[in-house]
């Protein structure tokens, strides 16, 4: 009886630990606010400084779990796909993930990416917008921000399991500016 309860202390220690370190997080960025400057790899190896497009480009940044994973893999071919619509809406697409920069070059060369993909491979990045984690932290949060020329965050999808439909909102949200 003794052991179990202890156990049960430690394992809702645990929890509770988990769940702490999640609500510490940064503040998300919200629509209305100043996309923060960074600078990453990118899947060439080369360092991708955002200020390159701002002000030149509407950006679409999507966030999402991992290389060459069903969902993740769809959402890009989905991109993909799509890509030529982006560029006549005047828009560049970013995806952001922790994985390196070869895992990088290697997706994007097995489903033929034609955009930015960047290496936030300590999740700094991810942490500076707040994406969520989900699964009590376990699995990275998908989100895609859609950030105007003027360099402001006008709209955040946030859907972990609706993949492609990232693609369909960034769309209707670039249409509509």
């Amino acid at each position: 009886m003794k052991i179990k309860s202890i156990l049960l202390v430690v394992l809702f220690g645990l929890i509770s630990t988990l769940i702490s370190c999640q609500m510490k997080s940064n503040q998300p960025l919200k629509v209305g606010d100043q996309l923060p400057h960074f600078t990453l790899m990118d899947q060439t190896g080369s360092n991708y400084d955002i200020q390159k497009d701002l002000g030149k480009k509407n950006l679409v940044i999507y966030f999402y779990p991992k290389d060459d994973t069903p969902g993740c893999t769809k959402e890009a071919c989905k991109f993909r796909d799509d890509y030529h619509i982006f560029n006549d809406l005047n828009a560049k697409v970013i995806g952001i993930s922790s994985d390196n920069v070869k895992s990088h070059a290697d997706f994007a060369a097995k489903y033929n990416l034609p955009f930015t993909l960047l290496s936030d491979g300590n999740n700094e990045l991810r942490k500076s917008f707040g994406v969520p984690s989900n699964m009590f932290g376990l699995v990275p949060g998908r989100v895609t921000y859609i950030v105007g020329m003027d360099g402001k965050v006008k709209y955040i999808f946030n859907n972990l399991f609706k993949a492609e439909q990232h693609i369909e909102e960034a769309k209707k949200i670039l249409q509509r500016t």
